[in-house]
């Protein structure tokens, strides 16, 4: 809970408590008042009693008789603490009310705080996995360029057409591993950019059995990347990125030629 809460409720706490002395205050001064009364009141009934008719008349009354004189004696008396008592118990019950009302507003800030609290627990939550994914996503990435190499070697290198030498294709994957992260999917999409026939391009990818189970496994890599990136991206941010970067438009390059290839290319088998 915030300090400014805690002030709050120390606020409410002191202004209950000056409340509540403040109700026993003047529950006190009414009982105070009402003693004093009826000591006056009996005291004039006895000095009524006294002058009147004299204590030894006074108990050799009727009972009927007697029993009348002190109804009206004491009716009064009864009607005064009647009053007393109601005023006292509705200042009570306008305690009691406050106080629940006090105990609501605690239990709603109470609430709120939990409810501020579970948010930020679930923003720290979702930065972890966010953190995880970035550092899961660096490997599922150098594993990506290493299949993008190795597709580049099946068309590019000497066990394919023989246009990059060993030496080149050595150079590229050093300057993969000193943290140049896109080498081979730049390469393989200039490579499609410059091949004017669409059935080359869908060669270069698709050509030889080889090259087709490297696609599937770079897109089978990719889509699972994507879906792990859905977990922790709400906002899409981070699925945008991946598709936004050379290994994601290899990898829409590679479903498009799967999905739509051109006609007149024979099937890879």
């Amino acid at each position: 809970m915030t300090r400014s809460s805690h002030d709050h409720l120390g606020g409410h706490d002191m202004v209950d408590e000056r409340n509540s002395a403040s109700l026993a205050s003047q529950r006190d001064r009414q009982v105070r008042l009402g003693l004093i009364l009826t000591a006056l009141w009996l005291g004039a009934g006895v000095l009524y009693v006294a002058m009147s008719m004299g204590w030894t008349a006074f108990l050799r009354l009727p009972l009927g008789d007697l029993g009348d004189f002190l109804d009206g004696a004491f009716a009064p008396l009864a009607f005064l603490w009647l009053v007393l008592g109601l005023f006292l118990q509705q200042r009570e019950l306008a305690a009691n009310n406050l106080a629940i009302q006090r105990q609501f507003e605690v239990m709603q800030r109470t609430a709120e705080h939990a409810e501020i609290q579970t948010r930020a627990i679930a923003a720290n939550e979702l930065h972890a996995r966010q953190d995880t994914f970035i550092d899961v996503s660096q490997m599922v990435m150098n594993q990506l360029e290493v299949i993008a190499g190795m597709l580049f070697i099946s068309s590019q290198g000497t066990i394919g057409d023989g246009v990059v030498s060993d030496e080149e294709v050595d150079l590229m994957f050093a300057r993969l591993s000193s943290g140049e992260s896109s080498v081979f999917s730049r390469r393989m999409i200039l490579l499609h950019v410059r091949l004017a026939d669409s059935r080359d391009g869908w060669a270069l990818f698709y050509g030889t059995p080889i090259r087709k189970q490297h696609c599937e496994n770079y897109i089978r890599s990719f889509d699972r990347l994507l879906r792990s990136a859905a977990g922790c991206d709400p906002e899409g941010m981070i699925v945008d990125a991946l598709h936004g970067n050379a290994q994601g438009r290899l990898y829409r390059l590679m479903c498009t030629l799967r999905d739509l290839p051109p006609a007149g290319v024979p099937e890879a088998g």
